[in-house]
């Protein structure tokens, strides 16, 4: 009779740290979206967005990076935040859109730092493991 609340306590413990455990590897850092590549040859870039945004004074005003284009004319004040960049840039340029991806977010985010002469400019500031 005794070996059943042993089990009992031995199952909660073993839940409690499989829950411990995922909860721990699921707090990683907010990375930006790879999905639309075949390969990835690193992983996304850390980006906490509500943290850059603060830092960069950019709380009201998406269109910074959330911009969009009716052929060549950006169109004032219309966002995109709500699109992954995958829905407008290709991973190759096309006759629609002449930026590709990966060039569209190292250009956006790069040219902004170098302009502001603050943040990550080089490959393994964005893209790191942990």
């Amino acid at each position: 009779m005794k070996l059943k609340p042993l089990v009992l306590g031995v199952i909660v413990i073993l839940l409690t740290a499989v829950w411990a455990y995922s909860a721990m590897e699921s707090d990683g850092p907010d990375r930006l979206d790879t999905s639309a590549y075949d390969k990835v040859r690193r992983p996304g870039a850390v980006f906490s967005h509500d943290e850059h945004n603060e830092i960069a004074g950019l709380e009201d005003d998406c269109t910074v990076c959330h911009h969009v284009y009716e052929g060549n004319t950006l169109v004032e004040d219309e966002s995109s935040e709500d699109s992954p960049c995958s829905e407008c840039h290709s991973l190759k340029a096309t006759d629609e859109n002449t930026i590709p991806l990966t060039v569209a977010f190292h250009k956006r985010c790069k040219d902004c730092h170098f302009d502001a002469n603050k943040g990550p400019v080089l490959c393994g500031e964005c893209h790191t493991k942990e």
